[in-house]
């Protein structure tokens, strides 16, 4: 399967958003520390923020890597394939970002990055740009673009949550 969209990898640009699309970009606050930073970084790199969501995570490999396919599945029903364009593991930087592939019901690009600040502060930033793709997120509209931005700051909440035990307060 093919992307759905031109821009590949354009996510690691800030601000970028190609013309026809809609921007997200939520920054949720994890913790302090290099134990939160490493947890965190873990738990985007393996899935399991992405499970602990409560959708379905079909990956053809444990961790995520360019050119790594991903389904995911969401409300038990609604199939979302997608692939691993680039991945971050860097001292104070990991994550990774996917665009879709046919068959999703978006187009689009979204990256799911966590960041140590100088400060010792650990967040976790989504970025997407996106458009609907199939007729049920057209008909959504406004709501289908609420529904991202609550996803985005659920994936904050969750990984607070999963880190919780590796504050260094």
């Amino acid at each position: 399967m093919s992307f759905t969209y031109q821009d590949v990898g354009a996510t690691r640009r800030a601000g970028f958003c190609p013309p026809g699309f809609h921007s997200l970009h939520v920054r949720s606050r994890i913790g302090e520390g290099e134990k939160v930073f490493r947890r965190a970084a873990d738990a985007v790199l393996t899935w399991e923020l992405h499970r602990e969501l409560g959708v379905g995570i079909d990956a053809g490999a444990e961790r995520a890597a360019p050119d790594v396919d991903v389904t995911v599945t969401l409300a038990g029903v609604i199939k979302a394939p997608c692939r691993v364009v680039y991945t971050v593991e860097e001292p104070r930087r990991a994550g990774w970002a996917y665009g879709t592939l046919t068959g999703h019901p978006e187009c689009g690009e979204e990256s799911f990055l966590v960041e140590r600040t100088g400060d010792g502060t650990v967040w976790l930033t989504v970025t997407a740009f996106s458009r609907p793709a199939k007729w049920y997120a057209k008909a959504g509209g406004p709501a289908t673009r609420g529904l991202q931005n609550a996803y985005a700051r659920r994936c904050g909440k969750i990984l607070r949550k999963l880190c919780a035990d590796a504050s260094e307060w």
